[in-house]
Order: C-alpha cells, then sequence, then structure tokens
C-alpha cells in the first residue's frame, strides 16, 4: 500500500479549498488578520509582492502618459449624492465618519464629541472627490485629457471577508482621466484594460479573458464597464481587472465642463480603472499547490535563496565564503527590470528551512555544503517541480542559466493555468445540463463540477438574476472575442446572437 505524499498544507486543495487558502496564506508568512475585523496585516513577504507589483505597473501606466497624484481620505457625503448610480451602489458598503474627535465620558471611557456638520465618508473609490479637483483644473480644452492615477487604501465594509480577496480594507491604484471627446475616452477605457491583460498574464502568468460587463454589474454610475476574468484551481472565476467608461455623468455631477475649440462649453467624458491587493489572492488559487504558494519570478518577493550546510565550525568559514561569493555574482544579474533577489537562509534548523521556503514559494532553491563546493557546483530544487527534484548543477552553469531557469518557471506557471482553464471551460446550451453542470448533488463525479459555462444569454436581466438567485452564478463578462452566431437562452430560451461566460465567482 503506497504511503501517502507528505504535504506541507492540510487541508489539501481537494480536502477544503477555502481552509487550503487561509492555510497557504498563513504558512507562506504573507499576512495576518488584523485586530480589526474584516481588516489585515500584510507581512514583509507578502507586501514585497505588492510592492513589485506596483513598480511594474506604475512603470507601463506612466509609458502612457499618466501622472501620479494623491486625493483624500475622506470624502463629503454630499459628493457621493451627486451621483444616484453610484451612492446607491456603494451606500451599502461605506464606513462613516460622524465626529471629529474623543472625549472623557462620564464614566471614564473615551467617547465621541464634536459632531461634523457633514458626515465624511471614508474613500470606497473616489470618482467624486477627484471629479472635483478635475473640475477646478479644466477650464479649456488645451487641458485635456488629463491622465491621473493614485496608489492608495480604500475601505467597503465587507460582510464576509476573506484576507487579500476581500477585507474591508485593501490597497489598490485607480486610475482616474477627462477627455475632450467620447471617442479619445473610449479609447483610454481600452487602452487601460490590455495594460491589465499584458500584466496578469505576462507578469502574473495567469491567463484571462476580456469582455464587457452586463449593465446590472457594471461599476455604479458607469456608461460601460470592461474587465479581465480569470479562473481559480477551484474553478471559479475571479476578476482581476476592470476599466469604466464613465460618459459624462460624473462630469455632469461634479461639474467638469470645459471651452471646446468652437468656444462651445461641454462636459468632458471621463474614465476610471483599477486593480487591487486582491491580485495577490489570484497568484495564491491560480498556481499555489498542496506544499503552499508558488511565485511567479516576474514578480516574486525574491527569486533565490541559498541554504549553506555545515556541520563543524571550519566548514561553515568555508561554506559561507562561498555562498556569499554566489550570492554576490547572482545579484549582479538582471531579470526584468531588477537585480536577482537573493536570501541567504543560515539557520541551523535541519528540513524544516527548506519546507519553510518551499511553503513561501521562493522560485529557486539551493543547497549548498562541503561535498557542492568540492565539486564547484550547486544543488537546485525548483518550486515548480516536486520538492524531492533536486539537482546538481555546475555554479558557473547555474549563474549563466539562472535567468532561463526563471523563465521556464514562469512560463510553466501560466501553461498549468491556461490548462486548468482549457479542461473546466464547456460550451453548454441545454438547460438542465447547465444547471447540473453548476449543481455539485447533480454530478456522478464532482472533480468536474462547476467552470466556465460558454453560453447563450438573450440579455434579459430577469434571466440573468433567476440563475444568480438559483444558482449562485453570474456572467462574468461578454467576450470580446464572442463570435456571433445563432442560439436560444440557456434561461428562457429566446433567441439569442452570441455566448457568454457564467460562473460562480469570488
Amino acid at each position: 500500500m503506497d504511503k501517502k505524499a507528505v504535504r506541507a498544507i492540510s487541508p489539501t486543495r481537494e480536502e477544503d479549498y477555502p481552509e487550503w487558502y487561509q492555510q497557504v496564506v498563513k504558512l507562506s508568512d504573507m499576512a495576518d488578520r488584523s485586530p480589526v475585523r474584516g481588516c489585515m496585516v500584510i507581512k514583509p513577504w507578502g507586501y514585497a509582492l505588492w510592492e513589485n507589483m506596483v513598480h511594474i505597473l506604475d512603470a507601463m501606466f506612466k509609458s502612457t502618459g499618466v501622472k501620479n497624484a494623491y486625493f483624500p481620505l475622506f470624502i463629503p457625503l454630499s459628493f457621493l449624492e451627486k451621483e444616484s448610480e453610484h451612492v446607491e451602489g456603494f451606500a451599502k458598503e461605506c464606513a462613516v465618519v460622524t465626529h471629529h474627535r474623543l472625549e472623557k465620558g462620564e464614566s471614564g471611557g473615551l467617547v465621541p464629541a464634536g459632531v461634523l456638520s457633514e458626515p465624511l465618508v471614508v474613500r470606497p473609490t473616489s470618482e467624486t472627490i477627484i471629479g472635483d479637483s478635475f473640475s477646478k483644473w479644466i477650464t479649456s480644452y488645451r487641458d485635456l485629457p488629463i491622465l491621473i492615477n493614485q496608489w492608495a487604501n480604500v475601505v467597503r465594509w465587507e460582510m464576509r471577508t476573506r484576507v487579500f480577496l476581500r477585507t474591508s480594507e485593501f490597497l489598490w491604484q485607480e486610475g482616474h482621466t477627462a477627455h475632450a471627446s467620447k471617442k479619445e475616452a473610449i479609447d483610454r477605457t481600452y487602452m487601460m484594460l490590455d495594460l491589465y491583460e499584458k500584466f496578469v498574464q505576462d507578469y502574473l502568468a495567469i491567463p484571462v479573458i476580456k469582455g464587457s460587463k452586463t449593465p446590472s454589474e457594471r461599476f455604479p454610475g458607469a456608461i460601460d464597464t470592461l474587465c479581465i476574468e480569470a479562473m481559480m484551481q477551484d474553478r471559479k472565476a475571479l476578476q482581476v481587472g476592470t476599466s469604466h467608461f464613465l460618459g459624462q455623468n460624473f462630469a455632469k455631477a461634479s461639474q467638469i465642463k470645459f471651452q471646446s475649440e468652437d468656444a462651445i462649453e461641454e462636459y468632458a467624458w471621463t474614465t476610471s480603472w483599477g486593480v487591487s491587493t486582491r491580485l495577490i489572492g489570484g497568484i495564491i488559487m491560480a498556481h499555489g499547490d498542496d506544499d503552499g504558494i508558488i511565485l511567479p519570478p516576474k514578480v516574486a518577493s525574491s527569486h533565490i535563496v541559498l541554504m549553506p550546510i555545515f556541520k563543524k565550525a571550519d566548514e561553515k568559514t568555508k561554506v559561507m565564503e562561498y555562498t556569499e561569493n554566489l550570492c554576490k555574482e547572482l545579484m549582479d544579474k538582471n531579470y526584468f527590470g531588477r537585480s536577482l533577489a537573493v536570501e541567504i537562509d543560515s539557520r541551523e534548523i535541519g528540513g524544516t528551512r527548506g519546507w519553510d521556503w518551499i511553503k513561501k514559494g521562493i522560485p529557486i532553491r539551493v543547497e549548498i555544503g562541503m561535498r557542492d563546493i568540492k565539486d564547484n557546483s550547486v544543488f537546485v530544487g525548483r518550486r515548480d517541480k516536486d520538492h524531492k527534484d533536486k539537482k546538481s548543477i555546475r555554479k558557473e552553469e547555474f549563474v549563466s542559466e539562472i535567468t532561463n531557469i526563471l523563465n521556464e518557471i514562469q512560463n510553466t506557471l501560466f501553461n498549468n493555468a491556461l490548462s486548468v482553464r482549457t479542461k473546466n471551460t464547456i460550451l453548454i446550451d441545454d438547460n438542465k445540463m447547465f444547471y447540473d453542470f453548476f449543481t455539485p448533488a447533480n454530478i456522478e463525479n464532482p472533480i468536474i463540477h462547476g467552470g466556465f459555462a460558454m453560453s447563450h444569454w438573450c440579455g434579459n436581466i430577469e434571466c440573468e438574476s433567476k440563475i444568480k438567485d438559483d444558482l449562485s452564478v453570474t456572467i462574468r463578462c461578454i467576450p470580446f472575442d464572442s463570435i456571433k452566431e445563432k442560439g436560444n437562452c440557456i434561461c428562457c430560451g429566446s433567441s439569442s446572437d452570441r455566448r457568454v461566460v457564467f460562473s460562480k465567482a469570488y
């Protein structure tokens, strides 16, 4: 009888995916829960990952003419009320400040005092307050376009939270632009979605589907919401980027006007777009295995860990010298715009040391002992392979080939994630088959339950709502590359001219 393979994470993905996720976050040393309900503490290993993502995205934004700015955390309640759909969409998620100080109460404790003349909303998103600034900055067509981004935190009062995926406070970037013409604003909306697609696929190694949201799923107040959707290993969808064409709705609410070349006063056309620390959750769920997270090399917190092995004091001196020299050689290498990030872990804790780095997802582990020094070699393990799959490589070859090895790992992660999506995406035209696909009790083999169902939809919100109510399944997007074809709505049977992506989602 075969022994069950030793895995670092318990339960496994197959046994309990949600709990597996929580354990990966904890054991990878990415984040902790906060004393404040629904918030998180991002630890150095997790924050380094976010910093690398910020660095890459920021450069991509700036290459299109975007400049960074910062706007207030507090937004007057009246600002949100100016755009009716916007306030309705965010009302239940808003944290509100009603007092401006504390004072000692009669019982000796602190109590709120100094009632504000107008309540302040803690930033859930910044369209309204940035719109106020735009209205002051813009007077003429010569002032346009304005292309602004801010890196910030936002607060959305979530009822059910999960670290990185859905927290009451999270980090993100939000871009906001104003344009003289509708076409220019629409072009910018698509441009930023293309940029997100490139970042998520090329850097995070997660394949995505681009498309438009249905009217009921759009950003509150937007004319159109574009998105990229990814499949996680449990076959649920994760929205990993959005770009919104806001039309003139927010310009009218915030009075963003300009004199056109024809000396006519017009309202500006605006956009907004953003991604958040939710992307870290996407990396965990798209690439992690039953030993922990696997970090894509292009954004990894660090690329390589060197683990010196010695038994005696004289061995330690020789091994550490060899290790430190190797570290310097590696750090002289450049990998996608940054020097190779190398860790040296000389803790004398036996096999636990290697498992720690496996759980943290570092792409490459290198063991160095006296035998390796004698052979002028290193003993290398890759995170995209089994933890026992390690081999000896000549040191010079390892140094010269290190970027190629990292590229191999990056490509393996993308291809594995693409394979998961391909295997679990199915065309469904039969209503019963559709319901069975999203209902585990109706499936003989639950392993094939769920995924992306490419099915026809008539465009009726009542059909969309019924499927959501019955199955907790939503239309993730109307794909841009969806070919027009005649079919029948998966819900009501009415005529339809294209398929959309249905899935359960985070």
